[in-house]
């Protein structure tokens, strides 16, 4: 059973040597409608902690070429968001750690200023103005609040990856964790002066978090819960689908190409977790550029179910998404980010040697990720 919900994997995970060398992030991303024009548009938030022993009070920039030549890494709160589409964009408003207060038990919170979140609640407000002259900030100029509720309905666990044991030894680079791979939105948010309500039937939401002492690569994300029946035509409503991974490591040693995923239809739990040897789990996918638009193609298998995944988002309606690591490394610099993605999911069953069709299914407002680090 993985839609099963799970604080202690939502709180803040920067203990230990994760306080000197590690990072832990908050991700929300879903669909806004415009006041004026009812034009839908596509937005993301995160809370990206990184370092906190390191820290002050002021943040310290990794990317700041004093500080590389010193070997000083990064230290700070990070509060990133942005937009989708023609006009994509992401802002960076940083914090030093003395400005923060973390509550790292159940549930957990994290405050700055007017920026504020928890497992219900996400509020911020982030002005950049002269990003020109400060690329280590690494975004845009624009100016975005935020007020917003949130209620997760359908949850991605991936289990063993992310137990209590593994999580104590540190024993893995990259964590994961998919509280709300359906998650219900409600609020407002300006944006370059533009009023967009957030409502929670048409959000699309999904919130995740990652942590860890680097990134994985090369890093896969897609998932949506914005799903139709080709066959019957009718809503999914209480449907989601999510894949993610790419080539994990485990006490320093890497895996093979790996991705997770699952399936949630209409009640029915379809999963593909190679951490769960026993279900035969079987992964293979390729991503790319071609013709103008990012593509992946994902075929995942168990002992039971084939999930097939066909998915595209527009390059120009997509970000290059920018992160240093707790080394004060930017690595990514090609992390091709999305939220308006489009694609067909088929799930089979196997029954013997034969695979019954149980759905094709049209996906829309698709988040979507590819990227692998810089040769």
């Amino acid at each position: 059973m993985f839609n099963k919900k799970d604080p202690k994997r939502q709180q803040c995970m920067l203990t230990g040597k994760f306080r000197k060398k590690g990072y832990d992030w908050w991700w929300h991303s879903f669909t806004a409608i415009n006041r004026n024009t009812k034009e839908e548009k596509a937005f993301f938030a995160e809370f990206f902690l990184i370092n906190p022993a390191l820290g002050g009070n002021e943040p310290i920039f990794g990317q700041l070429k004093e500080n590389k030549e010193k070997g000083i890494r990064p230290s700070y709160l990070m509060v990133k968001c942005g937009t989708w589409g023609h006009d994509a964009k992401q802002l960076h408003r940083f914090f030093g750690w003395n400005q923060v207060k973390v509550h790292m038990g159940i549930p957990f919170q994290i405050e700055a200023k007017d920026c504020y979140l928890d497992n219900e609640r996400l509020r911020l407000k982030v002005e950049v103005n002269d990003s020109i002259n400060h690329p280590e900030w690494m975004c845009s100029d624009g100016s975005i609040e935020m007020e917003l509720t949130m209620s997760k309905e359908i949850t991605y666990n991936v289990g063993y990856g992310a137990s209590g044991l593994f999580r104590a030894l540190k024993a893995y680079e990259m964590y994961w964790h998919a509280e709300g791979i359906k998650t219900k939105y409600f609020g407002t948010i300006i944006y370059n002066g533009e009023v967009y309500d957030v409502l929670p039937d048409k959000s699309y939401g999904y919130q995740d978090k990652n942590w860890g002492s680097n990134f994985t690569t090369p890093w896969v994300w897609l998932s949506s819960n914005c799903l139709k029946s080709n066959i019957t035509g009718n809503v999914l409503s209480n449907s989601a689908f999510e894949i993610g991974g790419g080539k994990p490591k485990v006490f320093g040693i890497s895996l093979d190409r790996k991705l997770l995923g699952c399936m949630y239809y209409e009640g029915k739990e379809m999963e593909f977790n190679f951490s769960k040897f026993w279900t035969g789990s079987k992964t293979s996918f390729s991503c790319g550029v071609e013709d103008g638009y990012m593509k992946w193609h994902v075929l995942q298998s168990t002992k039971k179910y084939i999930m097939e995944s066909e998915i595209q988002c527009k390059l120009d309606e997509m970000l290059l998404v920018n992160y240093e690591d707790p080394n004060g490394d930017k690595r990514y610099n090609n992390l091709y980010n999305g939220g308006t993605g489009t694609g067909n999911i088929k799930i089979y069953e196997k029954r013997g040697k034969e695979k019954i069709l149980i759905d094709d299914i049209e996906a829309s407002h698709i988040g979507c990720e590819y990227g692998e680090f810089d040769k």
